[in-house]
């Protein structure tokens, strides 16, 4: 880990941490995607993260239910979503601690029973049944295990798209018609 890494992550997020204590309403941020597909491929569409930041996203459908599979599915975000939160929180908080690592990988796994979510079971819940999440983590050589141990159990506790589905979120959903025209209009 440079130093100048160490300097960076604490010059960025030392000053949020200082303003967060006083004015915790600005800690408060909403990310967000819109999926559009215009309904006329139901194994295809486009997704646009974030603030425009970014070019859209195509993605597809599983062939598991019927898709083409020639694109992400929205599994495969999911954990993509989870890979890189994880990745990217070990690397700050690694930074943070000054503990310098040599190579990092993250893999996520998310296994499903697509059963479900065809109705051809209505005992077999809709959604994945389990993820699993196998990070590949070297350090620099002398680094105390008891750093690693401090390093792990952090990023974890401090990982927003893993403590998200380990502990669930209230989801609600609206659906409405896009609103009539005026005659104005």
């Amino acid at each position: 880990m440079s130093k100048t890494m160490t300097a960076l992550v604490k010059e960025r997020q030392e000053p949020l941490q200082d303003r967060y204590k006083t004015a915790p309403d600005e800690a408060r941020i909403t990310d967000h995607a819109i999926a559009e597909s215009g309904a006329a491929d139901p194994f295809h569409g486009t997704v646009k993260v974030g603030d425009g930041q970014s070019a859209p996203w195509d993605f597809g459908i599983h062939r598991a239910i019927g898709g083409d599979h020639d694109l992400p599915n929205p599994g495969d975000i999911l954990c993509a979503a989870l890979a890189a939160c994880l990745d990217s929180t070990l690397c700050m908080i690694a930074a943070r601690m000054g503990v310098p690592l040599e190579s990092l990988e993250v893999s996520v796994n998310a296994r499903v029973d697509v059963r479900g979510c065809l109705m051809v079971d209505r005992t077999v819940p809709t959604g994945f049944q389990r993820i699993e999440v196998d990070v590949l983590l070297e350090v620099t050589e002398g680094v105390e295990p008891a750093q690693i141990k401090m390093l792990t159990s952090t990023a974890e506790q401090c990982c927003v798209v893993l403590q998200t589905l380990r502990e669930g979120v209230p989801v609600t959903t609206t659906f409405r018609e896009p609103t009539e025209k005026t005659a104005a209009e």
